[in-house]
């Protein structure tokens, strides 16, 4: 247990015995820790910094700064729980059917009001351009919430509604193709459904009229492949609205393109 040594800071020492100091306020009846610090000063200035925040309705998310003592996440964390009175641990700010998510002063997430349990229980991370949480082990894409596959492609697979690719309230969030190896299109002025499957390059399965035929075409032409002796493992598509029956009346009366059956070991395009 640390000691007191100042007004909300405590000192404690790390295992190798490096002294660490712990800042902490309490609001409305809840105990609220700020943060670890490597200087007394420092962990003092945070907690002056959140009572300033508390007791200070004119102090709004654009006042943060990077000069401040207080971690940019609690910030919001504290700003959220005095004007919305809920004090949630991640950086969100509660709006009325939605709320936000700061992963940075500049780049902030909008999901709906739905997801707020979640999201208040799952710490948002960014690698490149993937955002990512850990759940149960592992790295879950967020995009996977909106059945949106690890190798989909914006644009392509997916697109966003306003083309704002930061609101990720379901509204916004249009899903184009859901299985491998499809791709949607328009001809004539409908909607068809091509199936492409890879090797050294795309091949053209076929072009279908429904997205599950589509789905279901890709399959086929990769058990064709494999008993052709390809060896690849392909990754087939599991179309759930249909049963085992009407799956296997759709696969055997799929036509496929000619050129599938011709492929053979080293009959590929380099």
């Amino acid at each position: 247990m640390g000691k007191k040594n100042t007004t909300g800071v405590y000192i404690t020492a790390l295992k190798d015995g490096t002294p660490s100091y712990r800042a902490s306020v309490t609001y409305r009846g809840r105990h609220i820790s700020l943060g670890s610090f490597n200087e007394m000063d420092a962990a003092a200035k945070a907690y002056e910094e959140a009572l300033m925040i508390l007791k200070s309705p004119e102090f709004v998310i654009s006042s943060l700064c990077d000069t401040m003592s207080l971690p940019f996440e609690k910030g919001i964390s504290l700003i959220n729980f005095r004007d919305k009175g809920m004090y949630i641990s991640n950086p969100i700010y509660l709006e009325k059917k939605y709320f936000l998510y700061y992963l940075s002063p500049t780049h902030i997430l909008k999901f709906d009001i739905d997801d707020l349990f979640y999201y208040s229980s799952h710490k948002i991370m960014i690698r490149g351009n993937h955002l990512f949480v850990a759940d149960y082990g592992s790295q879950l894409s967020i995009l996977q919430r909106y059945g949106i596959k690890s190798y989909a492609v914006e644009g392509r697979d997916y697109r966003f509604a306003n083309d704002d690719r930061n609101d990720l309230r379901y509204e916004n969030v249009i899903i184009l193709n859901r299985y491998r190896g499809v791709m949607q299109f328009a001809e004539k002025g409908f909607i068809k459904y091509k199936a492409v499957i890879h090797l050294r390059s795309n091949y053209v399965v076929g072009k279908y009229n429904t997205e599950a035929e589509a789905a279901i075409a890709y399959n086929k032409a990769a058990d064709i492949l494999i008993k052709n002796g390809i060896k690849k493992n392909f990754q087939l598509n599991y179309v759930e609205e249909l049963s085992a029956s009407q799956y296997a009346e759709i696969y055997l009366r799929l036509r496929i393109s000619p050129k599938i059956y011709s492929i053979k070991p080293g009959s590929m395009d380099s």
